[in-house]
């Protein structure tokens, strides 16, 4: 005769299971998934002058509507070697002040290369100061047919630069976007962002997005933590860009040095292997 108890607890135990494999991301958010990732594109910057064009494409001047990219920027980006340029062996983009006047550079892979899921990271060393706004960031590829923040946004990596010691881990979508946006952040003890190269990277799946700063999960974000609906289950294009002034991090002062300039050693992007 068959021990029904015993096959209810073998059942429970079997659900139980195969819930933690499909939802592991959502029950312990100090635990790092172990996954095994594939190399599937990334730059290096090893070849001077200007990003490759078949990786990278540019945003220029000071956003379509003239309005500063809607976060009131000051800036005005370009695509001219002084303000962006591959050189020993990194990208540079370098943030210069112009009388009154601001200039900057604004890369992205949009319609070169774009990615759902995977792990996209980063080495960068930050500029500094206050009103210098670095990124490492993502927006969904259809942006042009739904618009922001439909799309979806995830930020890698923001930093202010009047606070060199931490940096920001963000996603916005409807609902949730701009002041209501879902983010954390990630300090420094006795050290700062602008003074050595540091790790930036998302480990992105269906269910979960992990922000990492080098091996230290920050930050899980999942579906039950957004206010809004989960527009991230389409690919994504990258963008690496420095912003001076902004609704984000106010305005520069003063004491505000000039040029500044965030350093990437290497942009990289992985899709995980089952």
């Amino acid at each position: 005769m068959k021990d029904n108890r015993l096959i209810s607890i073998k059942n429970t135990l079997l659900i139980s299971l195969l819930m933690f494999t499909l939802w592991s991301c959502k029950n312990d958010d100090n635990e790092i998934v172990k996954r095994n990732w594939e190399l599937v594109w990334q730059d290096e910057f090893n070849t001077p002058g200007a990003p490759d064009a078949a990786k990278w494409t540019y945003d220029i001047g000071n956003g379509p509507n003239n309005d500063g990219w809607g976060n009131a920027e000051l800036q005005s980006y370009t695509n001219r070697a002084e303000n962006i340029v591959i050189a020993d062996g990194k990208l540079k983009i370098t943030a210069i002040k112009n009388g009154n006047a601001f200039t900057s550079a604004r890369i992205k892979t949009q319609g070169l290369f774009e990615q759902g899921y995977g792990r996209i990271e980063a080495s960068i060393k930050l500029p500094y100061g206050p009103g210098i706004w670095p990124a490492f960031w993502m927006i969904g590829n259809d942006v042009n047919t739904k618009g922001w923040p439909q799309c979806g946004e995830i930020d890698i990596m923001e930093g202010r630069g009047q606070e060199p010691n931490i940096i920001h881990g963000t996603v916005h979508g409807p609902g949730y976007s701009a002041g209501a946006a879902i983010t954390a952040s990630y300090g420094l003890q006795n050290a700062r962002f602008d003074t050595d190269y540091h790790l930036f990277a998302v480990e992105w799946t269906e269910n979960c997005i992990d922000f990492y700063v080098d091996d230290v999960l920050y930050s899980r974000i999942t579906p039950e933590k957004v206010t809004g609906n989960w527009v991230y289950d389409h690919p994504f294009f990258i963008i690496l860009n420095v912003a001076v002034g902004g609704n984000y991090v106010g305005w520069p002062t003063t004491s505000t040095p000039f040029p500044q300039t965030m350093y990437v050693d290497y942009v990289k992007v992985y899709k995980e292997v089952k």
